[in-house]
């Protein structure tokens, strides 16, 4: 029986970076985001306790799938096993301005 794939999905939310590992991953029926399923996290089979991956374990604990939106995604990489989940701050960026997605081109011409 194939090994059922893991996939570490990296993306925004507000100033923080989010790095979650997950089994099930597609695109949603609502326009414009991603849905996570099937949240993995390390096991703790060591002493020493990551806060960030305790924060994360938190942050998702109960949630049975999640929807991100694709401006949000940074990356999404299929890997060999789950690792340990984390959340960063974002890299400072030149100010708070961010391109808005759009579909077509600009200016509405074709």
């Amino acid at each position: 029986m194939p090994k059922e794939p893991v996939y570490k999905v990296i993306f925004q939310n507000g100033n923080q970076m989010f790095e979650v590992f997950a089994r099930q991953i597609y695109q949603s029926d609502m326009w414009g985001f991603i849905e996570v399923e099937e949240f993995v996290f390390g096991e703790r089979s060591q002493i020493v306790v990551d806060p960030s991956e305790e924060k994360l374990k938190n942050e998702f604990n109960g949630v049975k799938r999640s929807y991100i939106p694709l401006q949000a995604i940074i990356r999404i990489d299929e890997v060999d096993k789950e690792g340990s989940g984390r959340i960063s701050d974002a890299p400072a960026s030149a100010g708070n301005v961010a391109s808005f997605p759009f579909a077509g081109t600009p200016g509405g011409e074709e």
